[in-house]
């Protein structure tokens, strides 16, 4: 089987890569209260505890990862496949809000701490890099969408 929309290809980029970004850290906060990690559910303890829910910011991540899937199955609805690039394109950047925001409401807590430091960890900038997929594969989508009108006028 060979995927002849390059859109196709675009879609199933975005939902792996937010996928990744699901399940991996996101930052991580070392203080004299131990070594913390920001996940997309939680701010977790090195042993797995949860010490604040992120529980939005995870929803969010979820619902940008299933959307690509299902747009990927509309694909004789072209016009309702650009909407909800678009959507899929508002849900990412308003999960890199939520991340920002999220990040630094987690290091206002460590940053009290006599000794602190925190990072990030590659994972935070994944819905970045969606989010010029979703523009790509909206732009291949309409681009076909305009191949169709050009052929249903021949005829």
């Amino acid at each position: 089987m060979m995927i002849q929309r390059i859109q196709t290809l675009y879609l199933l980029i975005i939902a792996a890569l937010i996928a990744v970004t699901l399940f991996s850290g996101l930052a991580w906060f070392a203080g004299d209260a131990g070594e913390f990690g920001l996940y997309a559910f939680g701010l977790k303890t090195a042993e797995g505890e949860l010490v604040q829910s992120t529980v939005y910011m995870g929803v969010l991540l979820a619902l940008a990862c299933a959307l690509p899937l299902v747009t990927i199955f509309l694909f004789r609805r072209r016009l309702l496949q650009i909407r909800l690039c678009v959507v899929e394109m508002v849900l990412l950047l308003g999960s890199l809000v939520m991340e920002g925001v999220y990040y630094f409401l987690s290091w206002r807590v460590f940053s009290d701490l006599t000794f602190h430091t925190q990072g990030f960890k590659p994972a935070i900038v994944l819905p970045l890099v969606c989010l010029l997929f979703a523009y790509l594969a909206a732009r291949a989508i309409f681009r076909d969408e305009l191949l169709v009108r050009a052929a249903d006028r021949i005829r």
